[in-house]
């Protein structure tokens, strides 16, 4: 080989393609060889909200549904257990099953005893509150001296008066020194359809915690009742329903002060004694407040000849959810 040779070879050797197929090796590695591994967290963060969502559709559902009175236990608070749409009270697979329904919210319903000037009265009450609190209707403690409650394990209580609003025949009365009772599931009365499955609750001539099946059979009927204190229920334990529809007698005369409300019609049998109590869906939540059933006048003459001919009439239950405010304020409307 030449020296010519030899530096042509040389020369061709270090010099650089004009136009090269691929760029020199960098010199140290690319920085993409150390992002490899960010794909596993990144999977973990889009997993981290689902599982947030999770856990919060659980406490709402705990909050809002038949498992509100445990959560009231734990932080203490006495709310009222409000569901906007239809909950579960009972298990899914017992919907409309009478006797589930009868189980889960019987203790929820409790008799009440008034004791007027010269008599008694009877009638019902639904607990809404686990430290006592009880929506009924205002003519069963219209003008009581005293109040007495009993709830289904036979427990007795004396009741204050809170609040009443006789424009829509609602009171709030409250339990002296009780605790943990079982609140009811207040539900939502809009939804509710003429030929619903209803089940009724309540204290018929004193027999505390009987349970009566039927269907919704209308909605929206005016209800007039009276506002006179003196025209609660009658004397005696009687526990007729001043009540009138339709240019006819319900239970009794209403006197000259009256009111008229919205009421949701059921077939499930009534009597005296039921008003106050808990009209339920077949979910188990409370959609009306049982408050009067129809007598022909020649039956509110006689209360012996009184008796359930399938009219009754509940107060829708949103009604009584709009009112909570006004009762718990002292009003004595």
């Amino acid at each position: 080989m030449t020296e010519s040779q030899g530096n042509e070879t040389q020369q061709h050797y270090y010099s650089a393609p004009v136009t090269p197929e691929w760029p020199p090796p960098p010199p140290y590695q690319p920085v993409t060889a150390m992002a490899a591994p960010e794909p596993a967290p990144r999977k973990k963060r889009d997993r981290s909200p689902v599982a947030l969502l999770a856990a919060v559709a659980i406490v709402a559902a705990a909050v809002g549904g038949g498992t509100a009175y445990a959560f009231q236990e734990l932080t203490g608070k006495d709310t009222v257990a409000s569901s906007g749409t239809t909950t579960n009270v009972v298990p899914s697979s017992k919907r409309g099953d009478v006797a589930a329904i009868a189980a889960a919210v019987s203790p929820s319903v409790v008799e009440v005893n008034a004791s007027l000037g010269s008599g008694s009265s009877t009638g019902s009450g639904v607990i809404i509150t686990s430290g006592g609190e009880i929506v009924t209707n205002n003519h069963v403690i219209a003008g009581a001296q005293s109040i007495k409650v009993r709830t289904s394990d036979g427990s007795s209580y004396t009741a204050q008066v809170v609040g009443t609003d006789s424009s829509k025949d609602l009171a709030l009365i409250k339990v002296q020194g009780a605790s943990g009772l079982k609140a009811a599931s207040l539900g939502n009365s809009s939804g509710v359809q003429v030929g619903d499955s209803v089940v009724a609750i309540g204290s018929p001539e004193g027999l505390t915690g009987t349970v009566t099946s039927g269907i919704v059979s209308a909605l929206n009927r005016d209800v007039t009742v009276s506002t006179d204190e003196s025209q609660g229920q009658n004397q005696g334990g009687d526990g007729n329903w001043p009540f009138q529809f339709g240019g006819r007698q319900f239970n009794g005369d209403t006197g000259s002060s009256t009111t008229t409300y919205k009421a949701i019609q059921t077939d499930a049998s009534l009597n005296p004694g039921n008003s106050g109590g808990a009209l339920i869906d077949a979910s188990g939540n409370i959609i009306g407040i049982n408050s009067a059933m129809y007598s022909s006048s020649q039956q509110s003459s006689s209360s012996s000849d009184a008796g359930s001919i399938g009219l009754g009439f509940a107060i829708p239950v949103n009604t009584v959810k709009s009112d909570l405010a006004k009762l718990r304020s002292g009003s004595n409307g």
